[in-house]
């Protein structure tokens, strides 16, 4: 099975807030991990900081808040919320989830990373 990008709900043709996909794979899971924690005021927030060895990591979690410069899309029930700092460095990045033998857990293809650490938690 190939996972595929859902397309943000969205009815004009204006460019998107911010340039973060999220696979059906991806969307499935944060649906599932919403409805065990019984709450429905979460959100994804993915967002960039300064840190480990090659400068930026990435952080992925549920977040109720707004913040100030928050650029969101709606993925078929998930909102995903980029801030305006981070907007940059993850344009057109691709969130997928995979549970395979090999691989279990969320992965980010980020096109803006022009390399990684050896361990896979920063970029630059």
């Amino acid at each position: 099975m190939t996972d595929t990008t859902i397309v943000p709900n969205e009815t004009t043709t204006e460019a998107r807030p911010h340039g973060v996909n999220l696979t059906e794979a991806a969307a499935l899971k944060v649906k599932s991990l919403l409805e065990q924690e019984g709450r429905d005021d979460l959100r994804l927030r993915v967002a960039v900081q300064p840190g480990g060895c090659s400068g930026l990591i990435y952080q992925l979690y549920f977040d109720e808040r707004y913040l100030d410069g928050d650029e969101t899309v709606d993925f078929d029930g998930v909102e995903v919320i980029v801030d305006n700092m981070s907007v940059p460095y993850l344009d057109g990045a691709a969130i997928d989830f995979k549970d395979t033998i090999s691989e279990q857990g969320f992965t980010i293809d980020n096109p803006n990373a022009a390399g990684s650490c050896a361990c896979g938690d920063s970029f630059h």
